[in-house]
């Protein structure tokens, strides 16, 4: 089977995306799992399908490195957003778009992509940590070092505690810089730390504000593949309006044989 596919990265989280408005592809774990593979595949974070929706202008279908279906992805979002506008099923700056999380409201200006996230209802403060459902489930580690942590080591410890067996967990370690956030992150599905994750960027920012590390609800955010920037409403004791921002690049279009 021949596939044509579209790789894009958002501040170094990557992705193929694939039209699937026509059904035309049916992908199973192992070809998505080969596809997201480096040294055997294009290589990617995670696959995405672009599909008909009837109410919205698409859904967006996600699928992690493993080849499992994976939760909502922010940085995903934003660059299904501008592929859908590169091929013509957006015809205009804004739209509207479901994912496994519900839908989702985007604009997109250039190579700029504001995604609106899911909104958070409960935050959930330990002493050690904070943990915060954005659309994936986050923990989140506040630290005055993040350079010299080993994220893979260390994150594959608490994503594969006994405390996230059943569902798995996203590590984010943080670092504050006045009102600027450092943050890296394990992400679940890929296994790995990745450049950049959407929405531990999210729930970081939330949380850092949540426990006023910062008094700002419109916050810069750097990781190791870019800068983002992250604003939100907060009422009572839940975050509504909450938009993810940043650049988004096509890098390259191709065929490949799953066969």
């Amino acid at each position: 089977m021949k596939i044509n596919f579209f790789k894009y990265q958002a501040t170094g989280n990557d992705f193929i995306i694939i039209n699937n408005i026509e059904k035309s592809f049916f992908l199973n774990e192992k070809i998505i799992k080969n596809l997201c593979n480096r040294n055997l595949g294009i290589g990617a974070d995670g696959l995405i399908l672009i599909e008909k929706n009837k109410k919205y202008d698409f859904y967006m279908k996600y699928y992690n490195s493993d080849g499992k279906e994976g939760s909502m992805c922010g940085n995903g979002g934003r660059c299904s957003v501008h592929f859908a506008k590169k091929i013509g099923i957006l015809n205009k700056t804004n739209t509207l778009f479901k994912s496994i999380d519900g839908y989702h409201y985007a604009s997109i200006k250039q190579n700029i992509v504001s995604l609106n996230m899911k909104n958070v209802e409960l935050v959930k403060v330990y002493p050690e940590h904070i943990y915060i459902n954005t659309g994936s489930p986050h923990h989140i580690l506040f630290k005055e070092k993040i350079n010299n942590i080993n994220v893979y080591k260390e994150g594959k410890k608490i994503r594969f505690n006994q405390k996230y067996i059943k569902t798995g967990v996203n590590v984010n370690f943080v670092k504050i810089n006045k009102n600027i956030l450092n943050v890296r992150t394990y992400e679940r599905g890929v296994e790995n730390e990745t450049f950049s994750c959407g929405t531990g960027v999210t729930a970081s920012a939330i949380a850092a504000y949540h426990i006023k590390k910062i008094l700002y609800n419109k916050i810069i955010v750097k990781t190791l593949g870019g800068t983002l920037q992250v604003k939100f409403e907060k009422l009572l004791k839940s975050y509504k309006k909450i938009f993810l921002k940043g650049e988004v690049n096509f890098v390259y279009k191709g065929i490949i044989n799953t066969l």
